[in-house]
């Protein structure tokens, strides 16, 4: 029997609360019917149904919804970006999987896994995570990685049907006005709205998109590939001193006014195409972590820009790993107050940590959210000093030299979906309509694969792909501002630039551990800009055993990233899932941002495996060492 929304949802859901493209998104999982699957035989796909139905936190969502989901993603041969390097290619290893499930429920229980109990299909998930069951034959496929995968899936999908979140009380999706952060609430009543008056505004322009038909492009003075953060302000620079420059994007060109307020929706700002995670203890790369469209990862990023101390540039110098910046803090100082007026970053001023600042932030503080009050709360009883972040997210109205008024933040909290106001300092409103304006070309889905060179040996052309066909770009200077893992691959791919065999090794990234509570008063984690205090008393800890330090950030929290990291972190499902969930509303956060030294182990190179277009995958190898281990550990007792 079709289970419904309550009245009460039904109506909230209707109301001008909500954006005409979220209620579209949220209607469609409503009335979604059950459909014969595409990809997955009839055995297996009744297999997965029975998976499904097991893993289920409530009867509220049927277990059909899920399995189809997972069944289109499979038929459509798209994927979450990333995989571990020892499981095989995700079509492969969902019908393995499957299929092994069947097996070990017949050797154990003499029957099919469709046929068991619940509590018979909890054993067989049991012996998957222990180890006791083994594909014989197949080196590649890990069980217990393989239930990972799975359970996360599963709930990522399963928390993001309206009944779902109807069940937890979350009403996040209803942010048309934004949330007073003041106001506390019911579970249906609206928590507060702040009204934006649009009277007051010009409507700001979107960077205009060209995509000429032509195969082959007149000469232009520079190629930028990429729109993120890296390339966005070179393309405006670029521009601004005359120059005639075209920049290539290999994602899509969005309308941020468009974005629903969904996290399973907003995962197209995500980059898809997979990477493969190795090493000692291979990472979890999560679906999030780099962006594709007109505006890179800035799209999903969550504003939080705190400045580097200066310290951060003598690591060597001060403990003896790791490398020295061959720049210093005072070289770039006038940089970053460009950069944050330009941004338009709120913030405390005067900030309580690090030199004096030569100017401050732009703007005042966001208002806290619960999560940051709980923590301001608790470091004043351990006498850690606090002070709202500083976050790209406007506080207030904020006007921009030929790019016009950007609204203040209406404290959404989606800042890592996708900001649909514009008070997000992300490049697509920000450095791209600037550099537009002085003349400069984008165009999007453009993947560069390979350079043309001229006969002293100097790139000429830049070739890419774009719709299936491949197209050149003749230029006389190039930038390559794909990210961190892109451009090494490019450079590799073309055997560019590595004379000193140094291209993609030392890959780093910040640890970023979290820790996680439940408290008796409402916290509403969706509401508020996510980082919104910040502590950098830990910046350098006097009882520390490891070189560098980390910064501590209360964080507010989507309920799908939520039950991602619950699913995959804890390997729970069902009702103890459930439990977590239906205390979201409760839940409140405290990671660190942390120092990662260079490591031989962690680097990055092309995988034999192929990817649509032909190209190798990214393999990236990385593990945190004895000093990220040591930091982890100090945080997590400080926590």
């Amino acid at each position: 029997m079709k289970n419904f929304p309550t009245k009460e949802y039904l109506e909230l859901l209707d109301s001008d609360l909500v954006t005409d493209e979220t209620r579209r998104v949220l209607q469609e999982r409503l009335n979604a019917e059950e459909t014969p699957s595409r990809f997955f035989d009839e055995r297996d796909f009744e297999i997965l149904k029975a998976v499904c139905e097991t893993l289920a936190p409530s009867r509220t969502v049927p277990g059909w919804f899920a399995a189809g989901e997972i069944d289109q993603r499979l038929a459509e041969n798209s994927g979450n970006g990333w995989r571990y390097d020892s499981m095989p290619p995700d079509s492969e290893s969902y019908k393995t999987g499957l299929r092994l499930l069947n097996e070990t429920a017949q050797e154990t229980f003499q029957n099919n896994f469709v046929a068991l109990e619940i509590e018979e299909r909890k054993d067989i998930f049991k012996r998957f995570e222990s180890g006791k069951v083994e594909l014989k034959g197949q080196s590649t496929f890990a069980p217990a990685r393989f239930l990972e995968e799975l359970f996360t899936e599963f709930a990522e999908i399963f928390y993001s049907h309206p009944l779902a979140l109807e069940q937890i009380g979350y009403i996040g999706f209803a942010d048309k006005h934004g949330w007073d952060l003041e106001v506390q609430s019911s579970k249906f009543k609206v928590q507060g709205q702040l009204e934006i008056q649009s009277s007051k505004f010009k409507a700001q322009s979107f960077p205009t998109i060209q995509n000429p038909k032509s195969k082959i492009q007149n000469q232009v003075d520079a190629v930028v590939i990429g729109t993120g953060a890296g390339g966005a302000p070179i393309l405006a620079r670029l521009t601004q001193a005359g120059l005639k420059v075209v920049a290539l994007e290999a994602g899509k060109s969005f309308d941020y006014t468009k974005f629903a307020t969904d996290e399973r929706e907003q995962s197209k700002l995500f980059w898809t195409d997979e990477r493969l995670s190795a090493g000692e203890n291979a990472v979890a790369f999560g679906s999030n972590n780099s962006g594709c469209g007109v505006g890179g990862s800035t799209l999903h990023f969550t504003a939080y820009t705190p400045r580097p101390q200066p310290d951060d540039f003598r690591i060597f110098s001060d403990f003896g790993v790791g490398r020295d910046w061959c720049l210093s803090y005072e070289d770039l100082e006038p940089y970053f107050d460009e950069l944050e007026w330009f941004l338009g970053v709120s913030g405390a001023s005067p900030y309580p940590w690090g030199k004096p600042r030569r100017k401050g932030y732009p703007l005042p503080p966001l208002p806290l959210n619960g999560a940051a009050k709980l923590m301001q709360t608790a470091c004043e009883k351990l006498n850690i000093k606090t002070a709202p972040a500083p976050n790209a997210a406007l506080s207030q109205n904020y006007f921009q030299e030929k790019i016009g008024w950007r609204h203040a933040c209406t404290n959404r909290g989606f800042c890592q979906a996708g900001c649909s106001t514009g008070a997000k300092g992300s490049m697509d409103v920000t450095f791209l309509p600037l550099a537009v304006y002085h003349g400069a070309e984008i165009r999007s889905e453009c993947f560069v694969t390979e350079f043309e060179f001229d006969s002293n040996g100097e790139i000429e052309a830049v070739v890419y792909s774009q719709n299936g066909e491949i197209k050149k770009q003749l230029c006389k200077n190039v930038f390559l501002c794909a990210g961190g893992i892109e451009t090494p691959r490019l450079l590799l791919i073309n055997n560019l630039a590595n004379s000193s065999g140094q291209i993609g090794k030392n890959f780093m990234a910040h640890t970023g551990a979290q820790i996680w509570g439940v408290f008796d008063e409402a916290i509403y984690p969706h509401k508020g800009i996510p980082g919104g205090l910040i502590s950098e008393d830990t910046h350098r800890p006097k009882n520390a055993d490891f070189a560098g330090g980390y910064l501590l950030q209360s964080i507010g929290v989507m309920p799908v990233t939520y039950v991602s990291q619950l699913a995959r972190g804890e390997k729970i499902f069902g009702e103890e899932l459930g439990g977590w969930m239906n205390d979201y509303n409760h839940t409140a956060g405290i990671n660190i941002l942390g120092d990662c030294l260079p490591n031989a182990n962690n680097f990055m190179e092309l995988a034999d495996e192929k990817d649509a277009r032909g190209l190798p995958k990214p393999r990236v190898y990385f593990s945190h060492g004895d000093n990220e281990n040591q930091m982890t550990r100090h945080a997590e007792k400080l926590m």
